[in-house]
């Protein structure tokens, strides 16, 4: 039996890892479409979420099997509670991704906004965040996922930043509103690719170290 469940298991690590993959150039595509006014890439990157979501429900009744026939416990539970979590969390992020390939195919008509935003460094941070969370959980690596929750905070005060950016700019140009709009819905979906990004950092300590790490801070009377 034991045997067994570590088959499944390493089964289970390959088919994250793939679905990691396919996630992490998803945002990779739907930024660089977004940067390149590139209507064509935008809509891969759209049709691609499909075999997202097909993925997720495989790795999660794989789960829910492992579960059921093996009762793992210790160790071997935590990392199937932490795929069936982290496998949620990439599904959420193949769907922004295509929500920022949406809005990049809409702006890629309008014409250039007249106020600049630095999305290039935002979605490089994004990026980083969302390679390193995904490092951490192949080389089980618990100090590599905490530098990817210490990096959140950076990417809400750049989201910040834009949203009082876009009020000024739909204030001073308002014809350009609609565009202006989807600027600041991309940032917010670059926002939460971080988010969730921060959630699968937080995870795999708990996969690694067994501690339950997610609203600590506000556990100890942290105002923020």
């Amino acid at each position: 039996m034991s045997i067994h469940l570590q088959m499944e298991i390493r089964r289970l690590q390959q088919q994250l890892l793939g679905l990691s993959s396919h996630v992490e150039e998803m945002v990779f595509d739907a930024v660089r479409a977004l940067e390149q006014k590139d209507k064509i890439l935008a809509a891969r990157v759209i049709a691609r979420d499909d075999q997202v979501d097909r993925a997720e429900v495989e790795i999660e009744e794989e789960c829910l099997k492992a579960l059921a026939l093996y009762q793992p416990v210790a160790t071997d539970l935590r990392f199937i509670v932490t795929v069936l979590k982290i496998n949620n969390d990439l599904e959420r992020i193949a769907d922004l991704a295509a929500n920022i390939a949406e809005r990049a195919s809409s702006l890629a008509d309008l014409p250039p906004p007249e106020f600049t935003f630095d999305f290039h460094g935002m979605a490089q941070k994004v990026q980083k965040m969302l390679n390193r969370c995904l490092d951490s959980l192949v080389r089980r690596d618990a100090e590599m996922a905490r530098l990817v929750m210490a990096a959140d905070d950076k990417v809400d005060a750049i989201h910040g930043g834009i949203y009082k950016l876009v009020v000024k700019a739909v204030a001073v140009h308002p014809d350009h509103a609609l565009g202006y709009l989807q600027l600041l819905s991309i940032s917010r979906n670059l926002e939460r690719i971080a988010d969730h990004a921060t959630n699968i950092a937080e995870d795999v300590i708990y996969m690694l170290e067994g501690e339950i790490v997610r609203h600590r801070d506000s556990q100890k009377g942290n105002p923020q």
